[in-house]
């Protein structure tokens, strides 16, 4: 349930934009999804995320200014601009606060060392850093259509790869060796 809530705004970002063929339409969707994202995880009690936020609040600002100005740019920077933020946030709990925010995220489910958690912060924060930059390559170097179906498969699709790489770099070093691993309750068989 949760990830179709998650994953509503987008898909009617995707939907608008593809059977409307107008991304102004699209970034109105989005903005409307979104908000109705927020609206329903205050309706159901659940605690909203700071990704969500974020999300929101970019796709407000952002998201406004393309309407307003009648430019479509302006939209096509949100993804930039929230996975710079994310990874200004992670470098910069660690460099400030000297605090693993990927620990807070993970840490009941994963013991890991200082060390790996370091490693785990700087890996995240270069493949956000990444997806920004090549979020601003698609945009400014391929058709309005590449750039929507790259926005929406293309940069989840690479942060399910960064996924896969994090858990073969954990397994690899040995970090999910069971003492790693936040014990469970025993089930009965």
């Amino acid at each position: 349930m949760q990830q179709l809530i998650d994953f509503a705004a987008v898909l009617a970002f995707l939907i608008a934009y593809f059977v409307g063929g107008d991304i102004f339409i699209a970034t109105g969707v989005l903005m409307v999804g979104v908000t109705l994202q927020m609206i329903l995880y205050k309706a159901l009690r659940k605690p909203i995320s700071n990704e969500l936020r974020i999300t929101f609040w970019a796709s407000m600002v952002l998201g406004s200014l393309t309407l307003i100005v009648q430019d479509e740019a302006f939209i096509q920077w949100k993804p930039t601009v929230v996975y710079c933020v994310f990874a200004a946030a992670l470098l910069g709990s660690l460099w400030f606060n000297n605090v693993f925010l990927l620990e807070k995220l993970l840490g009941k489910a994963l013991q890991l060392s200082p060390t790996k958690w370091t490693h785990l912060t700087y890996g995240w924060s270069v493949a956000f850093l990444a997806c920004a930059g090549l979020n601003l390559w698609v945009a400014d170097n391929f058709s309005m259509d590449t750039w929507v179906t790259f926005k929406v498969f293309g940069l989840m699709g690479l942060q399910l790869a960064f996924v896969v790489l994090t858990v073969v770099y954990l397994a690899v070093t040995g970090a999910l060796s069971e003492g790693s691993l936040e014990k469970s309750e025993p089930q009965d068989s």
